[in-house]
């Protein structure tokens, strides 16, 4: 799911994969294997792009519908 929701947070927002691994600092590749599930985010990553887009860990991985953090 976290695949899924990335995309559509970082397509949403009108960013490139390009731009938004720079606001992360990683690299554009490892935006792309999150968003087609080659690679799966670590707690770490999860917790820094939740942090960059204002959503919770739990919207991320599809634990709920509420993008809003408590």
């Amino acid at each position: 799911m976290v695949n899924f929701r990335l995309k559509k947070l970082r397509e949403n927002r009108h960013l490139s994969q390009t731009r938004l691994a720079m606001e992360l600092n990683m690299s554009q590749n490892s935006i792309s294997r999150y968003e087609t599930l080659a690679r799966e985010a670590n707690y770490e990553t999860l917790i820094q792009i939740a942090r960059y887009f204002g959503v919770s860990v739990d919207y991320l991985l599809g634990q709920t519908d509420i993008p809003d953090r408590p």
